[in-house]
């Protein structure tokens, strides 16, 4: 298994989907041209738009959307594999898809994963969403073969549940994809942990490319988009919340020493649940 080197790009996607793609598109030959054979760009590449109704008149149905069309010509052109982290996708039902994308060099769409998690929560500052409300949440994980290593798919807010990365791992995932939009509230709070601790509990390398900074549609997104070894270790960080990338090398034989160190997931095993009843506390009761 040899290694190839991974690139995560980092944006503060506008309302503007054609101004997202020209930038996206200049990050995304930027890190070809340093080596990258693996080029992640983060959640809700496309376009972020808060207001529903303005969502469903920018976005394009998946023949129609210009990044995805852009995107494949760009894979092709620079031979390289792109993962867009995800796009809004209408689907025809009055929702819209939070898909993301797997890219092959030829062009063709190899995979595509639905975010399984919608981000429902009201937040101590005041913030408020509800995904739920424009997005329909997938029903399926995704894993697929690089020439290099198995990866697994996932997005967002899908990092606070482990199972889906404990289930990939378990099918061979050495690889795990968190694109995101993190706000910059929560992700103060638990970003770095939450990626590290997918890591280092499945020994796996994780690639978390992010939104960071102010966007038009008035959100504020936490960026630090990053790249994780199996033991943990943050070995690419994008530091200041604006555009831009960084690479690092993935080495798939540093995921079978990960797992023979700490065998976790071959030592796991599954168990019941009883609600343990005191019964000498019901006996003095009596």
């Amino acid at each position: 298994m040899s290694e190839f080197t991974a690139a995560c790009i980092q944006l503060c996607s506008s309302k503007d989907i054609l101004a997202n793609l020209e930038v996206s598109s200049a990050l995304i030959r930027q890190a070809a041209s340093q080596g990258a054979q693996f080029i992640q760009t983060p959640e809700m590449t496309n376009v972020l738009v808060r207001s529903r109704d303005e969502l469903m008149e920018r976005i394009r149905p998946e023949d129609q959307d210009p990044t995805l069309a852009r995107f494949r010509s760009l894979a092709m052109e620079l031979d390289v594999w792109i993962h867009a982290g995800s796009l809004a996708i209408p689907r025809g039902d009055g929702k819209v898809a939070n898909r993301a994308f797997l890219i092959a060099p030829d062009g063709r769409i190899a995979a595509r994963y639905d975010k399984i998690h919608m981000f429902d929560v009201d937040l101590p500052n005041g913030e408020s969403w509800r995904e739920s409300a424009t997005y329909q949440p997938g029903e399926t994980s995704t894993v697929f073969d690089l020439p290099w290593i198995r990866m697994g798919m996932a997005v967002c807010y899908d990092v606070r549940f482990p199972a889906i990365f404990r289930t990939q791992a378990r099918q061979g995932a050495g690889l795990l994809t968190m694109p995101a939009a993190f706000t910059r509230q929560t992700g103060e709070a638990h970003w770095h942990v939450l990626q590290r601790a997918r890591a280092i509990e499945n020994g796996a390398y994780v690639v978390s490319a992010a939104q960071g900074g102010k966007h038009e549609d008035g959100r504020e997104t936490y960026g630090h988009s990053l790249i994780v070894d199996p033991w943990g270790t943050v070995i690419a960080e994008q530091q200041e919340a604006v555009p831009g990338f960084v690479t690092a090398k993935i080495n798939p034989e540093q995921v079978l020493k990960a797992r023979q160190r700490i065998p976790a997931i071959a030592n796991e095993r599954d168990f019941d649940i009883s609600l343990a009843q005191d019964t000498a506390g019901a006996e003095a009761q009596a």
